[in-house]
């Protein structure tokens, strides 16, 4: 287990609720009934969706850049992960997701236990009501767990997994990479970076069920991520939205074979604030979504300190601190936990 789970361990109590049994509820339960949800967007959902890059533009990098800069995600094509294994891993989930809910049960994950497993949302805890949503977790391993889902016949699954971790593990420190130098960050110094330990990776599989009643329920609630990066896989029907300052709440649209890509609170801190940390939710809809979350994070003790420059200013924005302690902030103050360490 990464130093990041090790720390939420530490600071972010564990759902009292388990996922519903989906198949058997025809109507919302008042448990996950969210009122109110978009006051924040100004006139709706807006029609203009963040940019679309090609990895083998010659340009990719200033285009990058600039989306960094103004929305915080875009959404990557030539990026190289074979079209044959991000189908593998939708049917993999899908297979996943099919289980009985007594056979999903198996491997719920256990309060104060290792983060892997099946259950709620991370952030379930933070919100008073519950999300339309059932998740499996994979850190470290996928055997042990998926041991209990498919006793006999697990292998598959864990080989497609481990494949495709591989794969966009290659992909984010390539575009951590080109980040760092526009911050004149320079990767090759970065010990981390270049020898993979102690980092937090965690990838996510996220399954929206068919909800009765989807213009009341929430997919994910409203937050942004705990990472330095998190890359995602959508599925063909679209329930992803990021918000925008001056336009609201904007769709994802699906692109096909698109990897859509978003930073973290971290590069936000490194950036000293130039680089948006994009605060994003997911909507329910009446047909099954998949969707496939990948968060890296740099070890619990590396310290994130404002970049300064003329172009990321000169004075810092946010208190210097380590991952860790960030980590435990965000642990107890949520959405607010960028404004305490503000300085």
């Amino acid at each position: 287990m990464g130093a990041l789970a090790e720390s939420y361990k530490d600071t972010l109590l564990e759902p009292q609720h388990i996922p519903l049994d989906y198949g058997s509820v025809h109507t919302l339960p008042d448990s996950h009934v969210w009122l109110d949800e978009s006051d924040e967007s100004p006139s709706g959902v807006h029609s203009t969706g963040p940019p679309v890059i090609d990895l083998a533009d010659p340009d990719a990098a200033r285009l990058i850049i600039q989306a960094c800069e103004t929305w915080g995600v875009f959404q990557l094509i030539g990026h190289g992960i074979p079209t044959k294994l991000m189908e593998d891993v939708q049917s993999e989930a899908e297979k996943l997701f099919d289980l009985p809910v007594d056979q999903k049960m198996k491997a719920l994950r256990s309060p104060g236990g290792s983060q892997s497993g099946y259950g709620l949302p991370p952030i379930s805890p933070f919100f008073e009501k519950l999300m339309w949503h059932e998740g499996y977790h994979i850190m470290g391993s996928p055997i042990d767990h998926a041991k209990l889902l498919w006793p006999n016949d697990y292998q598959g699954f864990c080989d497609t997994m481990v494949h495709y971790r591989s794969q966009l593990k290659a992909l984010t420190e390539q575009l951590i990479r080109i980040i760092f130098k526009s911050l004149n960050i320079n990767p090759d110094e970065v010990a981390w970076l270049k020898e993979s330990q102690g980092l937090s990776i965690g990838l996510q599989l996220n399954c929206y069920p068919p909800c009765p009643d989807p213009t009341r329920a929430m997919g994910i609630a409203p937050h942004t991520d705990t990472s330095l990066i998190t890359v995602l896989q959508q599925s063909k029907v679209s329930g992803l939205q990021v918000f925008k300052e001056g336009a609201g709440w904007v769709l994802v649209q699906p692109v096909p074979g698109a990897i859509t890509v978003n930073l973290g609170d971290f590069f936000h801190i490194l950036s000293n604030g130039v680089f948006t940390t994009v605060r994003h939710r997911v909507v329910a809809t009446r047909i099954r979504r998949l969707s496939f979350a990948y968060f890296y994070a740099p070890p619990g003790d590396f310290i994130v300190s404002p970049v300064l420059s003329k172009d990321f200013g000169e004075v810092p924005r946010y208190q210097t601190l380590s991952v860790k302690e960030y980590v435990g902030i965000k642990g107890k103050h949520f959405e607010k936990a960028l404004s305490v360490i503000q300085n």
